[in-house]
């Protein structure tokens, strides 16, 4: 069986080396500090034998970090988030999505309920071919990114006597608080 080569970090300037030491003490991000004591370990001379048993990694992944910052530096240090998968619904269709769901469904000529729920929702944007198809957590995302919130509708009973607004208003106009008018506003202790 042939003996790997051994792999190490170029040569690192006096800054570099500085530069990974206080990385190595401040990093609040555990990837980015543990690729950073990697670097430093191999730069002192540190196997990839050696880093991996006391670092508790494995052979691929110090080569690969070590490989990554001979190529791009300091860059190399800094975890590269993708986000997950790519989103499926492009922008201007989302924007559509959240145009729809700010509307009513009588617009739509459905009276069968008076708001969208999520379920009701994603049936009409796929029976309307805005979408092949659309779970409701990806729904409820695009609606929380766009901003779209809704509560349900609040049933009244209408009154059938014709002089209900005047009554209303008179009700109102008495529950409101007045001041008093013509007397004082206060009453002072000075007298005291």
């Amino acid at each position: 069986m042939a003996r790997q080569p051994s792999v190490f970090v170029r040569s690192l300037t006096m800054e570099e080396g500085r530069r990974l030491q206080k990385i190595s003490r401040t990093a609040k991000d555990p990837i980015k500090l543990r690729r950073a004591i990697v670097v430093l370990m191999s730069a002192q001379g540190q196997t990839v034998k050696d880093i991996t048993s006391l670092m508790q990694v494995s052979d691929d992944y110090v080569r690969d970090v070590i490989h990554a910052f001979n190529e791009q530096g300091f860059e190399a240090l800094h975890p590269k988030w993708n986000g997950g998968r790519p989103k499926t619904i492009d922008e201007q269709t989302r924007e559509k999505i959240c145009l729809i769901a700010r509307t009513s469904p009588s617009d739509w000529k459905i009276t069968a309920f008076s708001t969208w729920s999520l379920t009701k929702l994603a049936e009409h944007l796929i029976a309307k071919k805005i979408v092949p198809a659309i779970s409701r957590e990806t729904l409820r995302r695009i609606l929380r990114d766009g901003k779209v919130t809704w509560q349900s509708t609040t049933t009244w009973k209408a009154s059938t006597d014709p002089d209900f607004l005047s009554k209303m208003h008179a009700i109102l106009e008495l529950m409101t608080p007045r001041r008093p008018t013509g007397g004082s506003s206060a009453s002072t202790n000075s007298d005291r």
